[in-house]
């Protein structure tokens, strides 16, 4: 439960950056991230509702970088 509770906490943040970077869209890598983690929920590594709560908290806070990281970017082009 540790190392699942840990996991969550950090990999869909950086999982939603690291697709924005890759395809510059952040709501392709927000539909991306989901889709990773509903495969993971459909396979059964998901233990508890603490663990998607977590996985949604993350996901917000990662989309949330991933639109400062887009802004950024924009400014630094135009």
């Amino acid at each position: 439960m540790g190392t699942k509770l840990i996991l969550a906490t950090f990999a869909p943040a950086l999982l939603v950056v690291l697709f924005t970077r890759v395809t510059y869209s952040r709501w392709i890598a927000m539909i991306l991230t989901i889709a990773l983690i509903a495969a993971s929920s459909y396979k059964g590594y998901v233990g508890s509702w603490l663990i998607i709560i977590v996985d949604a908290a993350s996901l917000t806070i990662g989309l949330w970088f991933a639109n400062s990281y887009m802004k950024q970017h924009k400014d630094k082009n135009t």
